[in-house]
C-alpha cells in the first residue's frame, strides 16, 4: 500500500504515487476473460468460401466499343459518330438484336464526363441492357 500512518516530524505528508495494484488485477481478469472467448467466437461451421479472380474480359467482334477522346468526339468502331442523333439512331438498331451486344465505353483520362454522360443517357432511352467501362489496368487509379 501506498500510505504513511504517520509522520517523524509530526506533520501529514501527502503521498503522490499512484496505487498500479486494482490496474494490474482488472487487466489480468480481463485478458482471462478475453482468452477464455475468444475460441468461442471464432469457432464457426466451416465452409468453403468462394476464391476471387480477376480476369481481363476478351473483346468479343459482336461488342460495340465507344470511344471518347480528349475533345468529347464520339467514335462507333473507330468511326465518328457526328452527333448525338446518331449516336441514338444506331443504338435503336443495336438494341434490337438477340442477345443484345455490349457496349463498351473506352473514355480519354482528360475527356469531359459530358460526353460519357452522352452515351449513357443514350443508352438509357433505347434500353441497352449491358453497359461496360474499358480501363487500363496495368496504371495505377491517381
Amino acid at each position: 500500500m501506498a500510505f504513511q500512518l504517520g509522520s517523524s516530524d509530526g506533520e501529514d505528508e501527502l503521498v503522490s504515487t499512484i496505487n498500479t495494484t486494482p490496474l494490474v488485477d482488472v487487466m489480468l481478469v480481463l485478458l482471462i476473460i478475453f482468452l477464455i472467448t475468444i475460441p468461442v467466437v471464432t469457432h464457426t461451421i466451416p465452409v468453403t468460401l468462394p476464391k476471387n479472380h480477376n480476369q481481363p474480359l476478351q473483346t468479343k467482334p459482336q461488342n460495340i466499343n465507344l470511344t471518347v477522346d480528349r475533345q468529347g468526339n464520339i467514335y462507333w468502331n473507330q468511326v465518328l459518330v457526328p452527333n448525338q442523333g446518331d449516336l441514338t439512331t444506331d443504338l435503336e438498331k443495336v438494341a434490337t438484336q438477340v442477345p443484345q451486344p455490349t457496349i463498351e465505353i473506352r473514355g480519354d483520362t482528360s475527356a469531359q464526363y459530358k460526353s460519357v454522360g452522352e452515351i449513357l443517357y443514350a443508352c438509357q432511352q433505347v434500353s441497352i441492357a449491358k453497359v461496360g467501362f474499358i480501363i487500363d489496368p496495368t496504371k495505377p487509379n491517381s
